[in-house]
């Protein structure tokens, strides 16, 4: 009690994605139990904007940098705050546990318990079969006895405001018991024998039964929102009702349902070590590098993603994260398993969706806007199927903040020549730019090179930006893409946020695009990956726009990987091209002259891309950063992977934790931030704007 001492002060308290991190003036209530906030300190006399009953609460302080701490509720509600530095949030953290502790002990001593729920294990062995593993088809509920317990007829719970919250809040406290026993049974029950704790389907009981507790605590809470609301008459301005953030911290990578323990640093090996000794990004140097595309060597990597086996091994540790997983959960911060991992970088797949490089270049050679805008939509639906390798839902490495990838493609021009046809002669002379000539003087090469540079810009919220460009043909892309993954229950949904726009400087036109969402599916069994949602391409220059809709499949009946859209022309609302098919077989074009026209993308020619050896790479480029993960995959050898990737992503923490206590801002090497986007530092069109300010001043 010599510590119950009430505190106040301003904190940073963190109310969405749209307002971010807003000062707040916080009180902290030791008598009431309570932790209050005002706008600011001159209106603490008025109604606190907000309230939270610190009894079974949960105080904790955030990993991700030292100020940083979370408030939860036994309600569910969060509150995200910050403090001005370490010592600060220790003070107030310390506080609030203490007060946290007195009230909630205080309860339990004006509240006994519920009755004790027991679950009794059946009779493990019978006359029958002794000794036999039990069918794969015999339930493991079976082997409990769950008892179900009764409100008391003869007594009614007092009569409470809101009565029949009380009444739920009754019943699902009695679930919430029967529940932890459950799962406290099975984790009681031996590693091995006839019915072990590791059992596929006592972990598929564990899993569901913690889901659904999870889905109805966030029922209640919502119900609470709305009886509030009805007393007071509308709900606050601003106000939202959602799922709720975690209250589960999934610090750890679990493997076969354990806390993974390393070796201490002295037993780590060599390249592990290495991996986390790597001086501080912002202490190397920044200036971008120039890569000579003559350094660079035809990839003869070929990692097809087709393994099934390990997935299906590793299924308890699956079965253990979805255990503590909630509906709409973001899991940007959740570690998962490293045998789910295909064995490149995030980056690297931005790349592989450049496969079909004379299918980009073959935009800029239309002879009409309208030729170009179907060209652009052929090249944008085909680039999805080599983007994804294999047909099984494994996920990229997430890019470490400052990782780069880069990579080329040579197209022969003479594979090229009879593409335009006569559309050729339709590129007015005038719009032709000629770029300065190589300095000494070298022939023209007999290849078009597309070249191709990413860079992981941010990593909370975890932002890619990437960008290609064919010099000879006076065309580039640029585009920046923020991956927010979310757990949806038996599937994992990624949506990507952010935006491309494609120049063709020859034709001065801009065509902005947006890229669908992506979901794992099954991901209990057989993992694969459907994409969904509708996508626009508009280029206002010419008022030509296409509409993309990437179709998931209905749970009865209905196609895989089903994609329509339409080219249009917006002045007069005519459509002049329709598209159908699958983005990963065959698309079919039937264009306004009633011809049409099959693409069949498992026959499509793959260009492959050229990259540089590792030799010859930076510490920090994706291929060479990830090398030991990516050899320890390939060797099946899983432990050794989950090291070198966690000695990655805790150098990254370290790293992160001191740019914050430092105030040291993140310096990126290629791209800088414009607006709510990120733009290469030297695109195609200042170079082209420049060798035309040159020519007009030579002239």
């Amino acid at each position: 009690s010599d510590h119950m001492e009430n505190i106040c002060g301003y904190l940073m308290k963190y109310t969405n994605l749209v307002t971010g991190w807003q000062y707040r003036y916080f009180v902290l209530n030791n008598d009431a139990g309570l932790l209050e906030y005002f706008v600011n300190e001159q209106s603490r006399h008025l109604k606190p904007r907000g309230t939270l009953q610190l009894a079974g609460a949960v105080i904790s302080p955030s990993d991700e940098d030292s100020h940083t701490f979370t408030v939860n509720a036994a309600s569910g509600e969060q509150y995200k705050l910050r403090a001005t530095d370490a010592k600060e949030r220790q003070h107030w953290v310390s506080r609030l546990q203490i007060c946290t502790q007195h009230h909630t002990e205080a309860i339990g001593k004006n509240n006994p318990p519920l009755k004790s729920r027991s679950f009794s294990l059946a009779s493990q062995g019978s006359a029958n079969s002794p000794g036999v593993q039990r069918r794969p088809s015999q339930n493991a509920v079976s082997f409990f006895n769950v008892g179900h317990h009764r409100l008391p007829t003869g007594k009614r719970v007092p009569i409470m405001q809101p009565d029949h919250l009380v009444d739920v809040r009754e019943m699902m406290s009695q679930a919430e018991g029967q529940q932890r026993d459950l799962i406290r049974s099975i984790e009681c029950l031996p590693a091995s024998g006839h019915l072990t704790s590791l059992d596929q389907d006592l972990l598929m009981l564990k899993a569901t039964s913690m889901a659904t507790m999870n889905c109805l605590n966030d029922c209640f809470h919502i119900l609470q929102l709305q009886h509030a609301s009805q007393q007071k008459g509308s709900l606050p301005a601003g106000t939202t009702i959602s799922w709720l953030e975690p209250k589960i911290s999934l610090a750890n990578h679990f493997k076969n349902g354990a806390a993974q323990n390393f070796p201490a640093e002295i037993n780590k090996p060599a390249s592990v070590r290495e991996e986390q000794s790597i001086a501080e990004p912002c202490q190397l140097t920044r200036e971008p590098e120039e890569i000579n595309p003559d350094e660079e060597l035809e990839d003869i990597c070929d990692d097809k993603e087709d393994d099934l086996g390990a997935v299906e091994e590793q299924r308890s540790v699956i079965l253990h994260l979805l255990s503590q997983l909630k509906l709409g959960m973001d899991l940007t911060r959740v570690v998962l398993p490293t045998f789910i991992l295909e064995k490149r970088s995030l980056l690297e797949m931005y790349a592989d969706f450049m496969s079909h490089p004379d299918l980009f270049i073959a935009i800029t050679r239309g002879g009409s806007a309208e030729e170009r805008m179907i060209r652009f939509v052929e090249y944008y639906l085909t680039s999805f199927h080599e983007g994804r390798k294999g047909a099984i839902a494994k996920k990229p490495y997430n890019p470490i903040i400052g990782e780069t990838f880069h990579c080329s493609w040579r197209m022969p021009k003479s594979s090229m020549a009879t593409d335009a046809g006569t559309n050729s002669s339709a590129h007015c002379p005038s719009e032709q730019v000629t770029l300065p000539k190589d300095p000494e003087g070298q022939a023209e090469p007999d290849y078009y090179t597309v070249k191709f540079v990413a860079e992981q810009v941010s990593h909370h919220p975890p932002v890619s930006g990437f960008y290609a460009e064919c010099v000879e043909r006076n065309m580039c892309v640029n585009a920046h893409v923020w991956t927010k993954s979310k757990f949806l229950g038996m599937s994992i949904g990624v949506t990507m946020v952010g935006e491309g726009v494609l120049h063709l400087l020859e034709h001065g036109e801009e065509y902005t695009f947006s890229l669908p969402c992506a979901y794992a599916r099954s991901i209990l069994t057989v993992p694969w990956v459907e994409l969904g949602g509708k996508v626009n391409i508009n280029c206002a220059k010419t008022g030509y726009s296409a509409s993309i809709n990437f179709h998931t499949k209905p749970f009865y009946g209905g196609k895989l990987h089903r994609v329509t859209g339409e080219v249009k022309q917006n002045m007069t609302n005519t459509v002049v091209c329709r598209v159908q098919g699958e983005w990963n077989s065959v698309l079919e074009f039937t264009y306004s002259n009633g011809e049409t026209k099959y693409v069949d993308l498992t026959k499509l020619s793959v260009t492959r891309k050229r990259v540089r050896p590792l030799e010859k790479q930076g510490p920090f480029e994706s291929r060479r950063l990830w090398q030991h993960v990516t050899e320890s995959l390939r060797d099946g050898d899983i432990d050794k992977a989950t090291e070198h990737k966690r000695a990655l992503e805790e150098r990254q923490r370290n790293e992160e934790r001191l740019r914050a206590e430092t105030e040291t801002p993140w310096c990126t090497k290629y791209f800088l931030k414009d607006g709510d986007g990120w733009v290469y530092h030297k695109p195609l069109w200042k170079t082209v704007s420049a060798a035309q300010t040159q020519q007009t001043d030579s002239n």
